[in-house]
Formats: structure tokens, C-alpha cells, sequence
């Protein structure tokens, strides 16, 4: 028999407050994140460009991008990625990580293209702390900041998951002890 769960009830923007505090994101390293907003800004052009390039040339993925414009997911792409070196990861940085999310929740998006994509901003992100006086562990804080993300993310899809077999059942408690039966 399952039990209820305290982590059952962290939503919405507290659910940054809490992954802060798991990944242990000092204020430290947001500053270390900060230092670079430069590199990144030069640096989101080639990441956007390996991101589109895979994203686009795989059929199940391309298909999200039909009657796009394209122009405009490359610039919310961009700034995202700069957005990761911005320092600042309060309330109203996990709202829009959470309405991206919600996003690719909207058009269908299975949450595996988004995780899968990982290596690509990662390699581009770690490029960036690379260019920091502390390289190591600019790499260590930007591994983090995305962790981060792609865990909202994938909130945003469990919320919506859980919303619609919470309406099918009649209630969320219900529908967190159906998705936790073993």
C-alpha cells in the first residue's frame, strides 16, 4: 500500500525552491554563472544551429516544427541558453521554465525529445563555463542550472498527467496513490 508523500505537495514555482535546495546551487555558483553571460551570448547561435539541425532532420521531431515560425523558436531557443548564465534563479526564472514545459505539454511533446536534446545545450553550456577563470567549477554550477531546468520541465508534464487522471478519478491524492501502486 502506498503512502502519501510530503514532496506530493511542492507545485508550481516552490518546485524551484525545492530543486535548488536538492541540487545545492549556491549563491556562489550563481555568481560564477553570471561571469560568462558574455561567452554565452556568443556562443547561442552555434548551440541553437546543432540543437535545430538534429531536431529538424528527425522526422518524429521535425513534425513539431510544421507551419513554425522558425525565426521565433530560434530566438526563445537562444535565450534560454543565455537565460542559464544569468545568475539569477529565483520564482520568476522557474515560471518560465515551467511555461516552457507547459509549452511543449500543449503541442503533444513526449518529454523524451527534450531530455534527449540534453547533450547538445550541455556541450554548448559547459563550452561557456570553460571560458570562466574557474573552469571546473563553472562546469559543476551549469551541470547543475540544467538539471534544474530539464526537472521543471518534466514537472510541468507530471503535473499534467497527474491533472488529467486526477479529473478522471476524482481527485489528486487519489491519482498520486494510482501512479505510485507498485
Amino acid at each position: 500500500m502506498s503512502v502519501d508523500r510530503s514532496s506530493w505537495e511542492v507545485k508550481d514555482e516552490a518546485v524551484l525552491a525545492e530543486l535548488v535546495q536538492l541540487l545545492n546551487l549556491s549563491a556562489d555558483e550563481a555568481a560564477i554563472l553570471r561571469s560568462p553571460h558574455d561567452a554565452a551570448q556568443k556562443q547561442a547561435p552555434a548551440m541553437r544551429e546543432d540543437f535545430y539541425t538534429r531536431l529538424l532532420a528527425h522526422p518524429q521531431t521535425a513534425e513539431y516544427f510544421t507551419d513554425i515560425n522558425m525565426s521565433r523558436m530560434y530566438a526563445m531557443l537562444q535565450n534560454w541558453f543565455i537565460e542559464l548564465f544569468s545568475g539569477v534563479y529565483d520564482e520568476a526564472y522557474a515560471r518560465r521554465r515551467i511555461n516552457i514545459g507547459k509549452a511543449h505539454v500543449r503541442i503533444g511533446l513526449p518529454v523524451r525529445y527534450p531530455i534527449a536534446m540534453l547533450d547538445v545545450a550541455i556541450a554548448h553550456a559547459e563550452a561557456v563555463a570553460r571560458t570562466h577563470p574557474q573552469p571546473d567549477a563553472a562546469v559543476a554550477a551549469v551541470r547543475k542550472v540544467i538539471a534544474l531546468d530539464m526537472a521543471v520541465f518534466q514537472q510541468a508534464h507530471e503535473d499534467r498527467q497527474l491533472e488529467f487522471l486526477s479529473n478522471m478519478v476524482g481527485n489528486e491524492r487519489l491519482a498520486r496513490r494510482l501512479l505510485s501502486e507498485e
